[in-house]
């Protein structure tokens, strides 16, 4: 009986040209993400509340599109994971939005922890045929910390905004982009040694 080939485990120059790319495009769409947080969304609630719905949604499709290029949802059951609860933040966001701040944020950390989990197990799994996944499997490390504290600090009397959540998103678009960078130095290096 033949087995279908593991989408991880065959290197192929397309695939790691789309990682690069998937990755410089998911930091340069972070950095924006922040940009505007901290120059419009601090002062515009409809702004910030666009900005809020908007994060989980991208990152629902981030997942599909990365997920697509990798043998399929099918095979990739950590970003299939990954975009189901994305766009369940993503309706559950807009939700809260009616409610409080307080209950968004306490989403967004909910959602946060359990997408960073998925991307570490990504990461992990994406190790053997790509390496340069050390900074994706501490980026959904850390991403799971953030959520756990996203959601004390809801439960604060406190009222917190877009830009609680703007270092949350700096720090993924350093990741992502340290990423990429990273697998474009491999390549050069292996391209120096093939020469």
């Amino acid at each position: 009986m033949s087995r279908c080939p593991d989408a991880f485990a065959q290197p192929s120059s397309a695939g790691r040209s789309w990682l690069k790319s998937y990755y410089f495009i998911r930091a340069a769409v972070s950095v924006a993400w922040v940009a505007a947080a901290f120059s419009v969304g601090h002062a515009d609630p409809a702004v910030a509340a666009a900005l809020l719905v908007a994060y989980p949604a991208w990152d629902a499709v981030a997942n599909y599109l990365d997920a697509r290029q990798s043998g399929g949802l099918a095979r990739n059951g950590s970003q299939r994971l990954n975009l189901i609860v994305s766009i369940v933040t993503t309706v559950a966001i807009a939700v809260a939005l009616g409610w409080s701040m307080n209950a968004v944020l306490g989403v967004f950390g909910v959602w946060a922890s359990l997408s960073g989990l998925f991307q570490l197990v990504t990461g992990v799994r994406r190790w053997k045929r790509f390496g340069a996944q050390w900074a994706m499997i501490l980026s959904g490390g850390q991403s799971a910390i953030a959520g756990c504290l996203f959601v004390a600090r809801a439960a604060t009397a406190g009222m917190p905004g877009v830009t609680d959540v703007a270092p949350y998103a700096a720090f993924g678009a350093f990741y992502f982009l340290v990423s990429a960078v990273w697998l474009t130095v491999q390549d050069r290096r292996e391209g120096a040694h093939a020469a």
